[in-house]
């Protein structure tokens, strides 16, 4: 039963993985898309979210079928719990891809403004987040998860930044009103993917070590005993 149940949880594993990579090339594009100003690659974000969708509902499955047959205990059913809470993440990371791929399309309908710094910089920082969110499962690395917890702060300044800054575009010219929107829009979808990259952190950090770092317990630095 245990060799069994080692089995599966690596499959577990593999999925994730596979899903994990289908959601960071989903950003990658939806990105490119819009850096390069390239208004047909959005159209293969859309084609990513179906296999993130498919995905999902694998996942979902796998998980409620080990959960059934195999009855894990302790570190074997937090894992399970996590990934589970993992899955849901990565399936809204998704979304919020072909969010950044419709607002973009859009963008690019309109009079073009340049997007301002702040908005590259969180394109990067949140693929960085993600990227490493998912190596910090895979690897089951602490530390890189918590890593990624500490960066969630930078992002919303970041995303704070460009508010204020497309607003001021506004203000001055009303013709560039509803690209700007469009950035705004961007800028938060970009900061909800490091909202859902900080949720894997804490779930891989919950997985690995049975501690619930969640609204706010690792900055207080007071962490929950171990269950």
């Amino acid at each position: 039963m245990e060799k069994v149940l080692e089995v599966r949880i690596e499959e577990l594993k593999r999925k994730l993985v596979l899903m994990g990579a289908h959601v960071e090339k989903a950003l990658e594009v939806a990105s490119q898309a819009l850096l390069l100003k390239d208004q047909k690659t959005f159209q293969q974000v859309h084609e990513y979210e179906k296999k993130i969708n498919a995905d999902h509902i694998e996942l979902d499955s796998t998980c409620m079928e080990l959960l059934a047959k195999q009855g894990p205990v302790a570190k074997d059913l937090r894992f399970v719990i996590s990934v589970i809470k993992i899955n849901t993440d990565l399936e809204r990371m998704g979304d919020q891809c072909v969010n950044i791929a419709y607002n973009g399309k859009e963008y690019l309908n309109f009079v073009a403004i340049e997007p301002n710094n702040e908005i590259p910089k969180m394109v990067n920082k949140v693929r960085a987040m993600v990227k490493d969110s998912l190596d910090a499962f895979v690897l089951e690395d602490v530390e890189k998860a918590k890593h990624v917890v500490s960066c969630d702060d930078e992002v919303d300044e970041l995303k704070n930044e460009s508010f204020k800054q497309l607003v001021q575009v506004m203000q001055k010219d009303p013709q560039k009103v509803q690209p700007a929107l469009n950035l705004i829009l961007i800028a938060r979808n970009l900061e909800r993917l490091g909202d859902h990259a900080t949720n894997i952190a804490e779930g891989v950090i919950y997985a690995y070590t049975g501690k619930d770092i969640r609204h706010g317990f690792l900055k207080m630095n007071k962490l929950p005993k171990q269950v």
